[in-house]
């Protein structure tokens, strides 16, 4: 039994029988020895030292430390979890091994960890492992765009062509157009855009749909011309193509013989006399015939006869005074003998003149006998006016290709590629159309051999809005689709109405039909009706758009549009190839037009090469 001790003191006593170790240094008789000698505290009876309670005062660190232990001269401190060390003041980062134990982030703190998300995760109820959170479950969270949740995120969708505004909340239009996409011209509109080339210089839109290319042919026709034949419809105003003047000394008879062909119905081959109020004579053609207008001593007749001849077959013509008589003759066959009284020579200052003009007259066609449209698409070959004695016709022609004929031609007109005609229409219903359903309308009928992919067939112009009301063309792709594709378009101003596909590279003709009227609009190829591009609302908008524009002073274009801005209709480029129009069931002669490029043919059209065919 240990002695009686002061509180908080121990008892130190010699332990017989122990002595001094390696591992214990000195042994406790020599600390014994040691406290005996320099200890100066209390003794117990028997005169053994006391040791102090090593935990009084505590020496472990008080956060750390869960029990201090008195080990007679020494002490231990048991550390709370979380805490190291020999007085438990060291924290023990528990993140260091294996993160804790948590998903995906462990955060340390004095004598403990605690586990974490990133954003967009929540910590589950485990504390340790983290589960997505699903934004989208609020509807606010995009606004008007589309939500996609995303592991630990979301995202707000847009259409193509919209980029989101996440200070609005909104999806906006991109504006491509900024970005420099097209290579010419460039509209940009809602969640899209379109590219647009020069179409009247000859370009269009490449594969891309976003840069231009040249407009090239796709059928090859038979554009070989004769230098030994003479056009007659290249002077659209009526004018003659060839004037010749001649003098003789003696009274001399009109001998002319030409080989001739044609499918114009109308116009005039020749004149031959003096001044407008003098003797003269005009060789004509009316309804397919030969027609005879003459004037002698101020009488005038007029005369037909003869076989039909614009079939576009070649055929000899001749004219020849015969003893007070004219003789005009078919392939030597005489089909008109008019008795005259006079001579086409007339004397002056002593000299027996002549006037001979090809394609034309002199003078304006209403002071003809009966008025006749001058307009002749017509070729003439082997010419032999007055026995041959003229020469400088023939190296004319030979000098100039826009004065020869096509070698071989056949039924139609032809369009080059770098014109068009037009016409001065009225498409609103008269006051007499009583009963009518409709206040206006529009029937065309197109039959066409193209010979490239793109081109303007029929057109309304406002000239004084420089508007372009409604269009019909060849186009080589879809707008709205971006897809390059051979179709026929029909559109109000730059709205696409109708599309319909067609084979434009196959050389065969086709028949292309659009009609129009309140509440109505179709588009017809080969029989086949062609698609809607809008909705029902959107083509009554379009419609009555177009009626507006009706009641303004209209023209109507074939082949091509004036220079208008190339977003004015979806196609501006000129068409070439083969075309007759019908409009409102009237056939529509080019020789009639109130302006007709020179390179436009009425009434003749180069075939198909018979490869291509």
């Amino acid at each position: 039994t240990p002695p009686a001790v002061q509180p908080g003191l121990g008892v130190l006593s010699a332990m017989p029988g122990r002595e001094s170790s390696p591992e214990m240094g000195w042994g406790w008789p020599r600390k014994a020895e040691c406290f005996e000698s320099t200890w100066k505290g209390p003794r117990s009876a028997g005169g053994s030292v006391y040791l102090p309670d090593q935990c009084t005062p505590n020496p472990c660190d008080k956060k750390g430390t869960q029990a201090c232990q008195d080990l007679m001269g020494n002490f231990f401190c048991l550390c709370k979890a979380g805490w190291g060390g020999r007085l438990c003041d060291r924290d023990v980062n528990e993140c260091s091994q294996e993160n804790g134990g948590c998903l995906q982030i462990c955060h340390n703190k004095p004598g403990s960890f605690h586990c974490a998300c990133h954003s967009g995760f929540q910590l589950s109820s485990d504390g340790r492992t983290c589960q997505d959170i699903d934004e989208c479950a609020d509807s606010e969270a995009c606004g008007e765009a589309r939500c996609k949740n995303l592991p630990g995120s979301y995202s707000c969708l847009c259409d193509k062509g919209f980029a989101y505004s996440s200070q609005e909340k909104a999806c906006r239009d991109v504006d491509e157009c900024l970005q420099g996409r097209c290579e010419q011209v460039c509209v940009n509109s809602p969640g899209s855009y379109t590219c647009h080339c020069d179409g009247r210089g000859g370009l269009k839109l490449s594969q891309d749909m976003d840069t231009c290319e040249d407009i090239l042919p796709c059928v090859p026709f038979s554009m070989a011309k004769s230098v030994k034949s003479l056009y007659l419809g290249r002077m659209f105003s009526g004018t003659p193509v060839i004037r010749l003047r001649f003098k003789r000394l003696q009274p001399t008879r009109l001998v002319a013989e030409f080989d001739f062909r044609t499918f114009d119905p109308e116009g005039i081959l020749l004149f031959a006399g003096g001044h407008q109020d003098s003797s003269w004579i005009v060789l004509a053609l009316r309804a397919g015939r030969l027609e005879l207008q003459l004037r002698y001593n101020g009488v005038g007749r007029v005369t037909s006869s003869g076989p039909v001849i614009n079939h576009g077959m070649w055929q000899t013509i001749s004219v020849e005074e015969l003893a007070r008589n004219l003789v005009i003759k078919v392939n030597r066959d005489a089909v008109m003998k008019i008795a005259v009284a006079g001579d086409l020579f007339q004397p002056e200052r002593g000299l027996y003149h002549l006037n001979l003009t090809v394609g034309g007259i002199p003078f304006h066609e209403k002071d003809l006998v009966q008025p006749i449209n001058p307009r002749l698409d017509g070729c003439m070959r082997s010419w032999n006016w007055l026995n041959g004695e003229d020469t400088t016709i023939q190296e004319t022609v030979k000098a100039n290709t826009k004065m020869q004929c096509f070698s071989v031609t056949e039924r139609g007109s032809f369009y080059p590629g770098s014109g068009f005609a037009f016409y001065s229409l009225d498409y609103m219903r008269t006051p007499l159309d009583i009963g009518t359903e409709s206040t206006w309308e529009i029937e065309v009928v197109a039959h066409i051999r193209p010979a490239a992919d793109t081109g303007v067939l029929f057109a309304l112009w406002v000239p004084d809005l420089r508007a372009v009301p409604l269009s019909v063309a060849l186009v080589d792709y879809h707008s709205t689709k971006k897809l390059k594709k051979q179709l026929v378009v029909l559109a109000v101003e730059h709205v696409a109405l109708a599309l319909m596909e067609i084979k434009v590279c196959d050389g065969q003709e086709h028949m292309v039909t659009i009609s129009l009227r309140e509440g109505e609009a179709t588009l017809e190829v080969d029989g086949t009706r062609g698609q809607s591009e809008v909705s029902a609302a959107q083509l009554q908008e379009r419609l009555a758009v177009l009626e507006k524009h009706l009641r303004s002073p209209v023209l109507t274009f074939a082949g091509g549009l004036p220079d208008v801005p190339v977003t004015s209709a979806p196609v501006t480029a000129f068409y070439r190839g083969c075309m007759t129009l019908e409009v409102n069931r009237r056939l529509l002669d080019l020789d009639e037009a109130a302006y007709k490029h020179s390179d436009i043919t009425a009434h003749s059209c180069p075939p198909v090469e018979p490869a291509a065919a």
